[in-house]
C-alpha cells in the first residue's frame, strides 16, 4: 500500500523526468531530422531495397535498446561519482592505484574521452539546427537560398543569450521537447499505417541477415545508423542534474517509444514509397509532415534543435568547470548565472570559441547531410572509452567477479568497436574534424597538467619547511605589524616563495598569518565537515587547507568568513578582525621563461614550454577566480625556467 511520502517521491521524479526531456534527451530527440536519410543517402548509402530498409531499422531498433537502454541506462549510469556522471567523473573512479605507468594510461585514455565531447559539442548545434531549417526547401526551393543565414542568424542568437543562463530558459525546455516527442511519434504512428509490414523489423534477425547479406557493405552502414545513438552519453553526463531514476523515467516512458515510433514510420514511408530517392529533395522525415503542418513542424523542430544545442553547449561550460578543478585546464572566467542551481555556469571565452567553430561549421559544410559526415567519430570513440573505464570501475570498485566484468566489456567493446571502425570512413568526409579539436583540446590539457607540474615542484624546492621557518621566527621576533595576511599556496606544509620574499623585503609580519592551500578532491561536491581543515601552527601562523569538487567554484572570503572564530591563539580577547578591509592577500605570480635547448634541458620540449606559457599568459588572474577583493591584493613576481 502507498504512503503519502511515495505519493510524493513519485510526484518529485515525474517533474525531474520532464525536466530530463529538455536537457538529457535534446541530442538523441533530433536525431530523426537526419538518421534514416543518411541510411540510404550519402557516401554510407545501402539500396533502398525492402529488405535493407527492413535490415536498418532493425539495426535502429536494437542500437538504440543496446547502447542506450541497456549499456548506458541500466549498466554505466551505475557508476555515479557521488550522484554526478560523465566520463571525468568516471575516470575519478576508475583511476587505479599500483603501478604509475597503468594509471597514466587510464587518466589519458580519460582525459581523450573528454577532448572528444568538445568535438560533439561543436557538431551538434550546427547539425541539429541545419536539419530543422532544413524543411523550408523540402515543398519548395524558394527557401533554399535562406537556410543557411536562418541557421546562422539561430545559431548566433542561441549563443548571444548564454550570459543571461539557462535558468529562464530551462522552463521552456521541457514543453518544448515534449511537444516534440509527442509529434514525432503522431508521425511515426501516420507512417506506420502506410505499411504496417514494416514492424517486422523489431525482429532481430533482419538486423543479422542484413550482415550476412551485405557483408562488409552492412558494417560500412554503421557510420550512419550510429547517428539514433549520439545522445547516450549525454545521458550519463546529466545524470548529476536529475538522478538516474527520472532520466530512465523520461527514456522509457517517453523518449524511446517516441524514437521507435518515428523510425518505423519513416521507413513505413520509405516501403510505400521506393522510388523516393529519385526526388529532387530526399527527407523521409518531413515526407511525414502533412503539407498543412509544415511550418508548424518546422517551428517545433527548430525549437527541440535549439534544446538540442543547449544542452551541448551546458556540458560543455561544465566539463570545463571540471576539467579546471581537477587541474588539466587553466583558469577561466566562470560566471554563475543561477542563485539556486549550481550547475548553471556561463563562460564568456568558451562561448565565443565554441560559437565561432559552429558557424564556421555551417559555412563550410552547408547542410545537414554534409554535417553528418562529420558526427559520430568522436562519439564512438568516447563510448569505447566509457566501456573500458566501466569495466575498471565494476572490478576494483564492485568487486564483480571476472568472469562477470570480461563478459560484460567483451560485449560492449564489440559493438563500440564496430561503430568506431564504420565511422573511421567518415575521417577524410568532415570526420577528421572532431579529431583535430580533440586532439587539441586534449595536447593543451596535458601540457597545463605538466606545466603546472613542473612550476609546483620548482616552487616546493624554493620553499622553506614551515616547521623551520616557524622556528627561526620564534627566534628572530620581526615585527608584528595589526591585521591578517592570507598568502595563497598550492604546497601545504612548507612556506611559500611569496611569504619568504615579503619577509625579506618589508621586515615585517602581520599579527595573524594564514597559509591558503585551496585543494581539488576527485568527487563533485566535498562534504561540510570535509571542506575546511585549519590548523594552529603557533607564532599567530595558521594554516589553512580548504578543499572543493570538481563541480564547485572555490571562494577565499567564504572559507575566511566561515573560520573567524578559529583563527585565535590562546590569550587572544577577541577573535581576528575577519572584514576585507583587516585582510591582505598576498600571492606569487611566476614569470616563465623558456630555456633555450642549448643552455640546458628543460622539463618539456621548447615548443610544449611556450605553449604552456601562452597558457599561463591567458588564464585568469588567481584572485579573480578565488573572489579576491581586487583592492586588497598584492603580487609578488618570480621568475621560473621551464
Amino acid at each position: 500500500m502507498s504512503t503519502p511520502a511515495d505519493s510524493r517521491s513519485r510526484k518529485a521524479t515525474a517533474a525531474l523526468a520532464f525536466a530530463a526531456l529538455g536537457v538529457v534527451y535534446g541530442d538523441i530527440g533530433t536525431s530523426p531530422l537526419y538518421a534514416i536519410k543518411e541510411c540510404f543517402k550519402g557516401p554510407f548509402a545501402m539500396a533502398m531495397t525492402h529488405d535493407n530498409v527492413l535490415g536498418v531499422l532493425s539495426l535502429v531498433f536494437w542500437s538504440l535498446n543496446f547502447v542506450v537502454s541497456f549499456k548506458y541506462i541500466m549498466q554505466v549510469m551505475r557508476a555515479d561519482n557521488r550522484g554526478e556522471g560523465g566520463i571525468l567523473a568516471l575516470l575519478a573512479l576508475a583511476r587505479p592505484g599500483g603501478k604509475p605507468k597503468g594509471r597514466g594510461i587510464m587518466i589519458l585514455l580519460g582525459l581523450f574521452g573528454a577532448a572528444l565531447l568538445y568535438g560533439d559539442g561543436i557538431i551538434t548545434p550546427a547539425i541539429s539546427v541545419m536539419g530543422a531549417v532544413e524543411g523550408l526547401s523540402f515543398k519548395t526551393a524558394v527557401f533554399e537560398p535562406f537556410v543557411i543565414p536562418l541557421a546562422i542568424v539561430i545559431i548566433s542568437g542561441l549563443f548571444f543569450v548564454q550570459r543571461r543562463g539557462t535558468a529562464g530558459v530551462g522552463k521552456i525546455f521541457g514543453p518544448i521537447t515534449t511537444v516534440w516527442f509527442l509529434c514525432i511519434a503522431a508521425l511515426g504512428i501516420r507512417g506506420i499505417l502506410m505499411n504496417p509490414a514494416v514492424l517486422a523489423a523489431i525482429n532481430p534477425w533482419y538486423a543479422v541477415e542484413f550482415f550476412l547479406r551485405e557483408g562488409t557493405h552492412g558494417i560500412v552502414v554503421l557510420a550512419a545508423v550510429v547517428l539514433v545513438i549520439t545522445g547516450g552519453e549525454a545521458l550519463y553526463a546529466d545524470m548529476g542534474h536529475f538522478g538516474s531514476r527520472p532520466i530512465r523515467w523520461a527514456w522509457f516512458g517517453v523518449v524511446l517509444p517516441a524514437l521507435v515510433l518515428n523510425y518505423f514510420g519513416q521507413g513505413g514511408w520509405l516501403l510505400s514509397n521506393p522510388d523516393a530517392l529519385m526526388a529532387e529533395q530526399f527527407n523521409p522525415f518531413y515526407a511525414l509532415v502533412p503539407t498543412w503542418a509544415m511550418y508548424p513542424m518546422i517551428v517545433v523542430a527548430t525549437g527541440a534543435a535549439v534544446v538540442a544545442s543547449q544542452a551541448l553547449i551546458s556540458g560543455a561550460y561544465s566539463l570545463t568547470q571540471q576539467a579546471m578543478q581537477l587541474g588539466f585546464a587553466p583558469r577561466m572566467r566562470l560566471i554563475h548565472t543561477s542563485h539556486t542551481e549550481k550547475g548553471q555556469i556561463y563562460m564568456p571565452g568558451l562561448n565565443a570559441a565554441l560559437w565561432v567553430a559552429c558557424i564556421a561549421l555551417v559555412v563550410t559544410f552547408q547542410s545537414a547531410e554534409a554535417l553528418a559526415g562529420t558526427y559520430g567519430v568522436a562519439v564512438t570513440q568516447t563510448m569505447l572509452i566509457t566501456s573500458l573505464l566501466f569495466a575498471i570501475v565494476a572490478r576494483q570498485r564492485w568487486g564483480w567477479p571476472l568472469w562477470r566484468v570480461a563478459l560484460l566489456t567483451a560485449v560492449f567493446v564489440g559493438v563500440d568497436v564496430a561503430f568506431v571502425a564504420a565511422n573511421l570512413l567518415k575521417v577524410p568526409h568532415g570526420g577528421w574534424f572532431p579529431l583535430v579539436v580533440a586532439g587539441l583540446v586534449f595536447l593543451l590539457m596535458t601540457t597545463w597538467k605538466a606545466g603546472r607540474a613542473y612550476v609546483t615542484a620548482t616552487l616546493r624546492e624554493s620553499s622553506l619547511p614551515l616547521d623551520l621557518f616557524i622556528t627561526d621566527i620564534a627566534r628572530s621576533k620581526p615585527h608584528r605589524v595589526p591585521g591578517v595576511a592570507v598568502f595563497m599556496t598550492s604546497i601545504p606544509d612548507v612556506a611559500p616563495s611569496v611569504l619568504l620574499h615579503h619577509l625579506k623585503h618589508n621586515k615585517v609580519l602581520h599579527e595573524k598569518v594564514v597559509l591558503m592551500t585551496m585543494e581539488g578532491e576527485e568527487i563533485p561536491i566535498v562534504a561540510d565537515d570535509d571542506r575546511i581543515t585549519v590548523i594552529p601552527k603557533g607564532e599567530g601562523i595558521f594554516e589553512v587547507i580548504a578543499r572543493h569538487g570538481f563541480m564547485e567554484s572555490p571562494q577565499v572570503p567564504e572559507v575566511l568568513e566561515s573560520i573567524a572564530e578559529q583563527l585565535r591563539v590562546p590569550g587572544d580577547a577577541k577573535a581576528p578582525g575577519m572584514g576585507m578591509r583587516e585582510i591582505s592577500f598576498y600571492l606569487g605570480r611566476e614569470t616563465l621563461i623558456v630555456r633555450s635547448a642549448r643552455r640546458g634541458r628543460t622539463q618539456m620540449p621548447p615548443w610544449r614550454a611556450r605553449l604552456f606559457r601562452v597558457m599561463s599568459r591567458n588564464a585568469q588572474s588567481a584572485a579573480a577566480y578565488f573572489g579576491l577583493p581586487p583592492n586588497r591584493v598584492v603580487e609578488l613576481g618570480a621568475q621560473i625556467q621551464v
